[in-house]
């Protein structure tokens, strides 16, 4: 059922391209500022990598805003509206796992190929072109389908709440990533998503406080049961205890979960996005970043979909609901309109306006790992391993920043051809395990497991493939009389069978094929040879340094390798930390949490679900603290320093010494070498005093 959007187009072009400009314009001073102030020249190692550097409050972040999608916010929303407290929790224990399991990865591929760039150099190493080529093509599906759900949820939501036409939704909304992400690499990804985690967060608590504080209609957690307890006898659902919305016995609830726990373990493992944090993570930062992160996430949609999917089904029986005296249509809550919705019942057009910037936020956040994470295979798994071997870091430059663009225009016109077709963010977020989960165990297996080998890691994707799209369409074609549409296809039963067969078949084809071809006993060596771009230009433009920035820049060489082997020794402790902790996070989420509540039919009392909500709220104020305040507290120092430069620069007391960064480079190494002598020296005589 279609309503009057509470906002005018203007304010839906506003936000989207206005805000858009302000994020590129920022991105573009922020890059400017870094390198006149930190000095970090975005050579194309900088691009796809950050230098390696990353620190754990940002990767926290990173996290937590590329995991946040429209569909975080949007779907989670909807499957609270339909299946009641059970849908929230579901989601974000099915989709906090993966991220807490792909610590262990991270670790892994940090300390098994400390100089790659992508997963897919990892594949190659091991593989060859065959096993790369495979894995390319499911971590190019992985990027489009998060893509396009980032932009059909999205420019639904613009749709409903400013009457923006949604094909001009698909093409504005990525415009202002394209830009920023061309200006500052990785590290824009970075930067801009804590500022969309933390207006997310601040949106998210403005709901809450409303909802179970504020709201003339709600105003308590115990209003919203009672609310809820009405809704149960009105319209009770099917499969739930007592056909209460306030359990978590609910059986399209529990199949919601399998879909989208499997689901989700393809969006994480086969996503290049992750893969990049992991390696522009300092190797310190990778086992906390993502473990903080994924901690962090878990309230976002536990919360923001406990309140607004519950707001919704509570405020519908209200004139301040949008489709009052109706309830809300089966196509627009699979749209991911309940959020929206409930929003406008709570704080009319502020409301609107808030959801209009929260949805902004998510999707383009989102939007910008999912950029770099097909530039970077673009550029070094395609140009630079099979069309130019010896290509110059501008060049690389270049392809990434033309990757950049081609696809955030190709995915705004496949976007439009989907809402033309009638597929929505629901059917894709339900769909994209049937795709892409059969590489899952494959692809981890290529850093876990040493036996592995060709024809197992190449044929057993595809071959699950073939099996979830059977399992898929047979069983909703049985449960149909052999209709096939898009609404029979996007059905529970239907989705759960092809999401099952994709995660679980390749358990069954990969050890027949290793016993068919052999054990490959791997040593892991080719993966250690995999090397970073020249970082060398031969044209680099003179940087100007200050006489006080040379004094702080020294880094001497044996420091450097000092540092490597405690990386190493670091690495090697936090892989047996991950283990250990990912699996026991793991049970806690999965088992230990939901399950006894599940098994016992509970349905919640009004004192319960006050604690509930009280938990969720407490929850969501750590990950403020974890990916709001943390980062700033971690990163003070390089603030500090670049604040002074700044002053020296407005006051006039900034010397500028015209020095080019490779005599700089041979200054340094000089000094190096003369330190190493001295050193060494030092070192022999103590011998012979002993």
């Amino acid at each position: 059922m279609a309503i009057d959007p509470p906002l005018s187009q203007g304010v839906g072009y506003g936000v989207v391209v206005g805000v858009g400009a302000l994020f590129a314009f920022g991105m573009i001073l922020t890059t400017y500022l870094l390198k006149r102030y930190q000095h970090e020249n975005i050579t194309s190692e900088e691009f796809s990598t950050a230098g390696r550097s990353v620190k754990t409050g940002l990767i926290a972040s990173a996290v937590v805003s590329s995991w946040t999608w429209a569909a975080t916010l949007l779907q989670s929303s909807a499957v609270a509206y339909k299946y009641g407290v059970s849908g929230p929790f579901w989601y974000a224990s099915g989709a906090t796992v993966q991220i807490i399991l792909f610590a262990t990865i991270a670790i892994e591929l940090k300390k098994r190929a400390p100089d790659a760039h992508t997963f897919l150099e990892v594949v190659r190493a091991r593989y060859g072109p065959i096993g790369h080529a495979v894995f390319m093509c499911f971590g190019f599906f992985t990027n489009i389908l998060v893509t396009a759900m980032l932009l059909t949820g999205g420019s639904a939501t613009v749709n409903a709440l400013t009457g923006m036409h949604p094909v001009a939704a698909c093409f504005l909304l990525p415009l202002g990533v394209i830009i920023y992400t061309l200006f500052g690499g990785i590290r824009a990804t970075f930067l801009t998503d804590y500022i969309h985690t933390v207006v997310i967060l601040v949106i998210i608590l403005v709901f809450t406080f409303s909802t179970y504080a504020t709201n003339a209609d709600l105003g308590s957690p115990g209003k919203v049961w009672e609310l809820l307890q009405t809704a149960a006898l009105d319209h009770p659902v099917s499969g739930n205890a007592e056909g209460s919305y306030l359990t978590m016995r609910s059986k399209e609830g529990a199949i919601f979960f399998v879909i989208n726990i499997v689901g989700n373990f393809g969006t994480v493992f086969l996503d290049n996005g992750y893969w990049n944090k992991a390696i522009a993570a300092s190797p310190a930062s990778a086992l906390p970043g993502y473990v903080l992160g994924g901690v962090a996430w878990f309230a976002i949609p536990w919360l923001c979909a406990t309140t607004m999917g519950l707001a919704a089904l509570s405020l519908e029986n209200t004139p301040a609901f949008p489709t009052y005296p109706n309830r809300m249509d089966p196509a627009d809550v699979s749209a991911g309109l309940a959020l929206p919705y409930a929003s406008i019942a709570l704080l009319g057009k502020g409301g609107a306006a808030a959801t209009l910037i929260l949805i902004f936020m998510a999707v383009t956040s989102a939007s910008s790992a999912e950029l770099i994470a097909v530039s970077s295979i673009g550029t070094y798994d395609i140009y630079k391993t099979y069309i130019n071997p010896k290509a110059s870091d501008r060049r690389l430059i270049a392809i990434s920043h033309s990757c950049v663009i081609l696809y955030g225009f190709a995915m705004a016109a496949f976007s439009v051809g989907l809402h033309y077709a009638g597929v929505s963010m629901g059917y894709l977020y339900l769909l994209m395990g049937v795709i892409i989960s059969s590489a899952v165990i494959p692809a981890t297996l290529t850093l876990m497991w040493s036996k592995q080998n060709l024809l197992a890691a190449t044929l057993s994707p595809v071959l699950g493939l073939a099996c979830s799209l059977i399992a898929w369409l047979v069983t909703a074609s049985k449960q149909n009389d052999g209709v096939l549409t898009v609404d029979t296809t996007g059905a529970n039963d239907p989705m759960l069978a092809g999401n099952v067969v994709a995660l679980l078949s390749p358990i069954i084809f990969v050890p027949i094929l290793t016993l068919i071809g052999g054990s490959q006993n791997y040593d892991w060596e080719s993966m250690k040879n995999i090397k970073q771009a020249s970082t060398v230009i031969d044209d680099t433009p003179a940087v100007d340094y200050s006489e006080e920035d040379l004094n702080e820049s020294s880094n001497p060489i044996s420091v450097k390798e000092l540092q490597a082997e405690a990386e190493a020794l670091s690495l090697q402790k936090a892989s047996k930390i991950a283990r250990i902790l990912t699996v026991f996070m793991a049970i806690s989420f999965l088992v230990l949490w939901p399950m006894p509540m599940y098994g016992t039919k509970y349905v919640f009392s009004k004192k319960f679900f006050t604690g509930w909500v009280v938990v969720g709220i407490i929850w969501i104020w750590i990950s403020v603290v974890l990916v709001g305040i943390y980062p700033l507290w971690e990163g003070k120092g390089a603030m500090l320093h670049m604040a002074k430069g700044i002053w020296r620069d407005i006051t006039g007391q900034r010397k500028r010494t015209n020095i080019n960064r490779t005599n700089v480079v041979e200054a340094v190494e000089s000094e190096n070498s003369v330190a190493d002598e001295a050193q060494y020296s030092a070192g022999a005589a103590s011998k012979e005093k002993l």
